[in-house]
């Protein structure tokens, strides 16, 4: 596991970018979101089959790698679930809120995102 600590108290380390690395992360700070892990890696895998394309696991890993992000930083995490509750108080997806809150949680998941592709 690597660390880069420019933004502040992490969790734990960043993990590798390998499925189990990123299993094994998620289990010491987010184990309720295994299942939700594994039954994306199902679809993945069965799609992946179905048209021949890697394409389809190495998405998943991505996205879970980014995942891991927000979750093992606070920063983070504490900003994706303001955007998440923001999201869920506004009560039309017209509303100024709503695509404000939006915007800040894509905001959220591309910093997650850009951390663990640097």
């Amino acid at each position: 596991m690597t660390t880069h600590p420019n933004h502040g108290h992490e969790l734990i380390p960043r993990p590798e970018p390998t499925p189990d690395a990123v299993r094994v992360a998620l289990a010491r700070i987010a184990p309720y979101r295994l299942a939700e892990m594994e039954q994306q890696k199902e679809q993945a895998l069965a799609a992946a089959l179905q048209d021949g394309r890697i394409g389809h696991l190495r998405h998943w890993l991505a996205y879970w790698q980014a995942q891991v992000e927000i979750e093992r930083r606070p920063d983070l995490h504490s900003r994706h679930q303001a955007a998440l509750a923001a999201v869920h108080a506004t009560s039309s997806r017209d509303a100024p809120e709503f695509r404000a809150a939006m915007a800040d949680l894509r905001a959220v998941e591309a910093e997650a995102q850009q951390a663990v592709s640097a």
